[in-house]
């Protein structure tokens, strides 16, 4: 794959990028428009999924404190990369966590090795993004994996989370119900703000919840640091975890990301990414960063209309959304701390919706075609079952499964013979 070129299996349609240099430059509009949507990509991005990114830090062996210094070291180095991407292309590129990695961590639970064994498959991860971008033959390896079973594997990770809001409503409907009737109602007026606020709800349920039963919150675990986990490694964590994240990142985030900065008329910088978020991963593993990746869904934020006309000023909404994710991170002790506190079920509700258009986007693409349709239900039914054999996790043997059920069932198309 080339340098610049769009990665393997983004299906984005051509787009018009000619921009009208005289409108942009006579345009009267200020910066303050796209500071105003870099600033709105940051909330929007940062409490959307946060408490995904929490639970799957945690599934996979993190205390509290380890899951604080995962959530901070995220935030830190995609913020980081953000701004020098941003800044040197004048390209409105933002970052972001990989919030499906984090939902796969959940699925997968604890691994042989525990804790330090799952931070050194997140330095695997990096090492891969980094070499996706060194060597395009990866990326064509990459790219043939069909998208259906990626897509299936991603929508059978997902399923137990997206799930979690309507069991949590059968055992706690009163702390669960509110969060659910104020995201049903902002999916109505405002959909994009529909999951940070249910997340406002949950933190004012909880809130109150501590208030009635007199639980106090230690104000020492407020203050944001990174604790240091010297990574281990084990074969079942590589195939377990660091295969499937890594697939599941490119694959679920930064292909999307490119498709929507090409749906806008920019072209994505592919290798100065890879080598941005792949560095990102690495220096974040030891602190408990699982991957760093394009920002997809949020990334319309900053590169979209809602940024400002003039398409040269873009790339200062994402450069703004950088500055506001650092100044997010300094919350992140906080709120893990009032997460922590939370009564059993009222987060992962959070989390779930938040995933909801995720696992439909995913559901919808695994069965587009025909062909693909049983290996694909087999990939998502693996996945979604939770096997565990080997002290390898499900996702792994779903995608295996899946590339066999094809390989047995889709005919393939004979080459046609080279002319001598």
């Amino acid at each position: 794959m080339p340098a610049e070129a769009t990665p393997p299996n983004s299906r984005a349609a051509p787009v018009d990028t000619d921009l009208d240099d005289a409108a942009a430059e006579t345009e009267p509009e200020g910066i303050s428009r796209p500071i105003v949507a870099g600033i709105v990509t940051a909330l929007v991005g940062f409490t959307s999924s946060f408490a995904v990114v929490l639970a799957g830090l945690r599934a996979v062996g993190a205390t509290d404190g380890q899951a604080a210094s995962g959530l901070l070291a995220l935030t830190v180095t995609f913020s980081i990369g953000v701004l020098l991407i941003s800044w040197r292309t004048k390209l409105p590129v933002t970052l972001a966590w990989s919030t499906p990695g984090a939902a796969l961590l959940v699925s997968t639970g604890a691994v042989d090795g525990g804790w330090p064994a799952a931070v050194g498959a997140f330095l695997a991860v990096g090492v891969l993004i980094i070499l996706t971008g060194l060597i395009p033959a990866l990326g064509s390896l990459l790219g043939r994996i069909p998208v259906a079973l990626a897509q299936a594997m991603l929508a059978g990770v997902l399923l137990s989370l997206c799930l979690a809001p309507f069991r949590a409503l059968g055992s706690t409907p009163l702390l669960v119900a509110p969060v659910l009737l104020s995201w049903l109602l902002m999916m109505k007026l405002a959909s994009r703000w529909a999951v940070p606020v249910a997340l406002g709800v949950a933190l004012l349920v909880i809130g109150t919840y501590l208030v009635l039963t007199g639980t106090s919150v230690p104000t020492g675990s407020l203050v944001p640091h990174l604790q240091w986990t010297t990574p281990a490694f084990s074969w079942q964590a590589m195939a377990g975890i660091a295969v499937p994240l890594f697939i599941v990142t490119m694959a679920s985030q930064n292909v999307p990301g490119v498709a929507v900065l090409k749906s806008f008329g920019f072209t994505t910088p592919w290798r100065a990414s890879m080598l941005v978020t792949g560095v990102g991963t690495v220096a974040g593993a030891g602190f408990g960063g699982h991957a760093i990746n394009l920002a997809a869904l949020s990334a319309a934020l900053a590169a979209g209309d809602e940024a400002g006309q003039n398409r040269h000023r873009r790339w200062i909404a994402a450069f703004s959304s950088g500055w506001a994710y650092l100044v997010l991170a300094a919350a992140s002790a906080a709120l893990v701390t009032v997460v922590a506190a939370a009564p059993s079920g009222l987060v992962e509700a959070v989390a779930g919706l938040a995933l909801l258009s995720t696992l439909a986007a995913a559901i919808s693409a695994a069965l587009e075609q025909p062909q693909e349709r049983i290996g694909a239900a087999i990939t998502f039914l693996v996945a979604a079952s939770g096997l565990s054999f080997g002290g390898i996790g499900a996702a792994f043997w779903a995608l295996l499964a899946g590339l066999v059920v094809r390989w047995l069932l889709v005919p393939r198309i004979p080459r046609e013979p080279e002319p001598s």
